[in-house]
């Protein structure tokens, strides 16, 4: 393929998405509890004819600098007198997650933020589920071994590789399979869930290996250094937050997300893009947590022996 064919295939999947980015989403990639909800728009950006990356320090600091921001706002919310839940951080929020649906979108007005050499994506996903307890959604969100079944067709492995008594531990393969590229990356993460008291748990999950697999598929296949590839996702993160009560559970998923930066020359058409995506595509993985939620519901009840 010459990189004018590169080119003219890139503009008209933009161009889809941009008439129909769920449809895109969907096929595409999605994959834990949404956290690489932008990373195929990435793909399509940074495909194998693109230059090379390698992630800079001084993104890194910024990333590191966000991240430790983000977590003390969580510790924030346990302080006496605070919102536990971003619903509850302005009225009607909760009511409208519980009786019209999922809320999706970014943290903030600037979303993606711009930082040296990358960009970094922190989307919410807010949801209600009725007459559920907080150990049925834990059930699904910790059985990482079947990640690979709950999040196709993203993630097509996943292991869990045990606990240290605080930490989760464990691995997934999340593939994108566009038209432009076909781009694999090997993850290695990490999981602690914090209960609060009988009504609230709140987890923090961060990937601590990310490996770009080029050219997937193909006997040229390989996997490359850390840090260095197309720049799709350098690291992922994310906290979850878990409130019983009205019959039911409220769900708070903020994924955080580290990717190169996009080209000045297409900044302008692409951002829009691009946070259009990241929102159908957490919608999608929060929808396949949801599926997977009730049947576990329904299989733990007729697990139950009858009294």
């Amino acid at each position: 393929m010459t990189n004018k064919t590169r080119k003219a295939a890139l503009l008209k999947n933009m161009r889809k998405m941009d008439r129909d980015p769920l449809s895109v989403s969907v096929s595409s990639w999605s994959g834990r509890h949404g956290t690489p909800a932008l990373a195929f728009m990435m793909l399509l950006i940074f495909h194998p004819a693109a230059s090379a990356a390698t992630l800079k320090p001084e993104t890194k600091e910024a990333w590191d600098a966000y991240i430790h921001a983000a977590n003390a706002g969580m510790q924030a919310r346990l302080e006496t007198g605070a919102h536990f839940l971003w619903l509850d951080d302005e009225p009607g929020r909760a009511q409208e997650v519980r009786t019209k649906g999922p809320f999706v979108g970014p943290i903030g007005a600037h979303i993606p933020k711009k930082v040296p050499s990358g960009l970094i994506h922190d989307w919410i996903g807010a949801g209600y589920i009725p007459n559920a307890k907080i150990e049925d959604i834990l059930r699904v969100v910790r059985d990482y071994d079947h990640y690979k079944d709950v999040y196709r067709p993203g993630c097509i492995e996943s292991a869990a590789h045990g606990t240290d008594g605080a930490k989760d531990f464990f691995s997934m393969r999340l593939v994108n399979r566009s038209v432009v590229a076909k781009t694999a990356l090997d993850t290695e993460g990490e999981a602690s869930y914090f209960r609060v008291d009988n009504h609230r748990w709140y987890g923090i999950s961060n990937t601590t290996h990310i490996r770009e697999v080029d050219k997937f598929g193909t006997p040229e296949q390989r996997t490359l250094p850390e840090d260095q590839g197309t720049g799709l996702i350098w690291r992922l993160s994310s906290i979850t937050r878990l409130e019983e009560r009205d019959g039911g559970v409220y769900a708070e998923l903020e994924a955080i997300a580290l990717s190169r930066d996009i080209p000045a020359a297409v900044r302008f058409f692409v951002t829009p893009i691009v946070r259009r995506v990241s929102r159908d595509s957490m919608a999608v993985s929060l929808h396949q947590t949801k599926v997977a939620i009730d049947a576990g519901m329904t299989r733990h009840a007729q697990e139950q022996p009858v009294q």
